[in-house]
């Protein structure tokens, strides 16, 4: 079970592990001062816990496949492919999940490091390994390196924007802006049906 960067890849799962439990901070700090948990607190923990997740099995991956005595060239093809598609479908969908749920945009620096630094990481990696370059247990821990760092970086940003937040903020997501007939419109949040909730 021996191969190149498996210490490396347990010391960085172990780091993602802890870094998982500082995200749970995001859940504690606003009610720590008084305030509701808002969608937008709920949002970013949930964001930041999943990809956590994803990069700390994409990091027990290679063992988990050496185990079973495929070829180290194999073993980095299926992690990286194994690895890469979750990985891709968060990174690229986040601006469109996020505006769903809290109803505005990334800021542009998560834009910039977590969505387009993020993806263009996992993507060349995965171009790498299937390509056959030399050195894919390089390129594919690399990416993952990368990966985590963009997502160190979302939980920085989105601490400062939770602790920015006004601690009466509102449950219901940011009003949606529509075009209609060529002007601007607000769009209401839409109210419960049953109205004894």
């Amino acid at each position: 079970m021996d191969f190149e960067g498996a210490s490396f890849l347990y010391t960085l799962a172990g780091l993602m592990i802890t870094v998982a439990g500082f995200a749970t901070l995001l859940l504690t700090l606003r009610p720590a001062a008084g305030a509701r948990v808002s969608l937008l607190d709920r949002y970013l923990a949930k964001t930041v816990m999943t990809y956590i997740f994803v990069l700390t099995a994409g990091a027990l991956l290679p063992a988990v496949l050496a185990l079973y005595g495929i070829q180290e060239r194999w073993m980095w093809r299926d992690s990286g492919v194994l690895f890469a598609l979750p990985m891709l479908t968060l990174q690229t969908t986040y601006p469109y999940r996020r505006r769903k749920a809290v109803g505005e945009a990334p800021p542009p620096p998560i834009y910039a490091v977590l969505v387009l630094l993020g993806s263009a990481a996992t993507f060349t990696m995965l171009c790498c390994i299937l390509a056959g370059l030399q050195h894919s247990g390089a390129f594919y821990i690399t990416a993952l390196t990368i990966d985590f760092f963009t997502v160190v970086f979302g939980y920085m940003i989105a601490l400062d924007i939770i602790m920015q937040q006004p601690l009466d903020v509102s449950e219901q997501p940011a009003p949606q802006q529509r075009r209609v007939a060529g002007r601007e419109r607000v769009s209401a949040p839409e109210m419960p049906t049953n109205l004894n909730q």
